[in-house]
């Protein structure tokens, strides 16, 4: 993947990781990733309509995996698709912690892990930080 695709990439995504919303000056010990959201293992190709950006703990997370079992019904069901979802209608930030609004939203939180408690911990911190500024 060339330069020229990673920054647009960056710069649609506003430099938020576009799973968990976090900024990369929040997290500057760590680049963000340009995920594949649908892997080259599982015929994912570079092209623009097929990457997110990713902090580097929603893409470990995420790894290949394109589905993940809905902890509330057992279902088997997509994880979240940056490019094809609004964020919004999946998800929702109450307080510190990122809630399943949906089965996809759901399944996504768990798979990728949203709220480990680093995570949470860390979006506390930011909040903590914005309040005070």
């Amino acid at each position: 993947m060339d330069a020229a695709t990673r920054s647009m990439v960056r710069q649609r995504a506003g430099n938020h990781c576009e799973y968990c919303g976090i900024l990369q000056e929040q997290m500057s010990a760590a680049a963000f990733h340009v995920d594949h959201i649908i892997p080259k293992q599982h015929g994912g190709s570079d092209d623009p309509s097929n990457l997110a950006l990713a902090c580097y703990h929603c893409n470990l997370h995420k790894g290949p995996n394109l589905t993940g079992i809905d902890p509330d019904t057992g279902a088997l069901v997509p994880l979240f698709h940056p490019r094809q979802e609004r964020w919004d209608a999946h998800f929702a930030l109450r307080e510190t912690v990122i809630v399943g609004l949906t089965p996809m939203g759901r399944t996504t939180v768990r798979v990728l892990q949203m709220n480990a408690v680093d995570r949470v911990q860390l979006r506390a911190t930011l909040r903590t930080h914005q309040s005070q500024q």
